[in-house]
C-alpha cells in the first residue's frame, strides 16, 4: 500500500479525540471535571486548554490542545535545522503536564506534536517530535518499570531500535547541566522524526501517544491514597523547584511558545502550584529521600 501524504486535518482529528480520551479518563481517577478554555492566537491559529487545580488528586493538571500558525519559525524550532530559519510554519499538537498532590504520586509529562515549514516554490518540510517522561519523588521499582515498559511496547512495531535511541535522547535532553542531574527517571523523547515516510512517522507518535494512559495511570493507582505527611509535601516542593529550572531555563516546547507569542497561561501551564528552594541542602544519608537520587536518578535501563 503505497504512503499517503502529508494531512495535516488528519493528524488534527487524532490529536483532539488524543485530548479528549486523556480528559475523560483523568476525570474519572480524580473526581472532578477538568476546566474547558478556548483560545485563539491573533497570529493565526488557537487552542483548546483542558486545566484541573486544587483537584482531590490533582493539584494541578492540563491537557493541551494547538494547531497555530506563523510567518517566521522562531529560533528554538530551527536551532537544528538552520536552513528552514525564517520560514512560514504550522504547528499542532497536545501537551499535558500532571501534579498530583500526593507526593508518592509522580509528575508527569506528555507531549505529541507536529511541525510544518513552508517557502514558496519548495516542497513543505514536515517532522514529528514528542515523548513521555516520569518525575518521581518517591523512587519505586515497580513504577519505573512499568513506566519505560510501555514506553518500549509503544515504540517497537516501528522498529526495534527506535527504543534505545528514544530513551537515550530523552536521558540527554531532560537533564539540568547546572545542576548535573536528570530531571526524573526518564522515559523516551524524540524530535524532527520523518522516518519511512508519513504513514510511518505518524503511526509511531500515534503509538507514543495512545499508550499514556496505559502508562501512567496504574501507577497513579497504586500511590495516589498512600498516606503522606508534612516530611513528604516539604521534599516533594523542594524537588518541584527542578521541574521549575528545567522548564524555563532549557524546555523547547516553552522556549518555542514564547518566543512565538504563544498563550503565556497555557505554555505555563506545565509549572507546578507549590514549590521550595533551599540553599546548598542535601538529604539524610539513608533515607527514601537519599534513594531518590542514588537508585533513581540515574540513566537506568528500566524496562522488563
Amino acid at each position: 500500500m503505497p504512503d499517503r501524504a502529508f494531512d495535516t486535518s488528519l493528524i488534527k482529528t487524532w490529536l483532539l479525540d488524543l485530548q479528549a480520551r486523556i480528559v475523560a479518563a483523568l476525570e474519572v481517577i480524580d473526581g472532578l471535571p477538568f476546566r474547558i478554555d478556548t483560545w485563539e492566537r491573533p497570529e493565526g491559529g488557537g487552542g483548546i486548554s483542558r486545566l484541573i487545580e486544587d483537584g482531590r488528586l490533582f493539584e494541578r493538571g492540563g491537557v493541551n490542545f494547538s494547531h497555530v500558525l506563523g510567518s517566521r519559525l522562531p529560533p528554538s524550532a530551527s536551532a537544528h535545522r538552520p536552513e528552514l530559519a525564517g520560514r512560514r510554519w504550522e504547528a499542532t499538537g497536545v501537551s499535558l503536564v500532571l501534579h498530583p498532590r500526593n507526593p508518592y504520586a509522580p509528575t508527569v509529562h506528555m507531549n505529541v506534536r507536529c511541525f510544518v515549514a513552508m517557502k514558496d516554490g519548495e516542497t513543505p518540510v514536515w517532522w514529528f517530535g514528542g515523548g513521555m517522561d516520569l518525575t518521581p519523588y518517591y523512587g519505586f521499582e515497580e513504577d519505573a518499570r512499568h513506566f519505560h515498559t510501555a514506553c518500549k511496547t509503544a515504540l517497537d512495531p516501528f522498529g526495534t531500535d527506535l527504543h534505545p535511541r528514544f530513551k537515550e535522547w530523552c536521558d540527554r535532553y531532560f537533564f539540568l547541566r547546572h545542576r548535573n542531574e536528570p530531571r526524573g527517571i526518564g522515559g523516551v523523547f524524540f524530535d524532527d522524526f520523518a522516518e519511512g515516510g508519513f504513514d510511518h512517522a505518524f503511526g509511531m507518535t500515534k503509538s507514543v501517544g495512545d499508550a499514556f494512559l496505559a502508562a501512567y495511570l496504574p501507577i497513579l493507582e497504586r500511590r495516589k491514597d498512600l498516606p503522606y505527611g508534612e516530611r513528604e509535601r516539604d521534599f516533594q516542593a523542594y524537588r518541584r523547584g527542578r521541574y521549575v529550572e528545567f522548564n524555563l531555563v532549557f524546555d523547547r516546547g516553552t522556549l518555542f511558545g514564547l518566543q512565538s507569542g504563544g498563550r503565556t497561561e497555557s505554555i505555563l501551564m506545565s509549572l507546578p502550584p507549590v514549590v521550595k528552594w533551599r540553599y546548598d541542602w542535601h538529604p539524610e544519608p539513608g533515607t527514601a529521600e537519599a534513594a531518590l537520587y542514588t537508585d533513581f536518578l540515574t540513566a537506568r535501563d528500566w524496562h522488563a
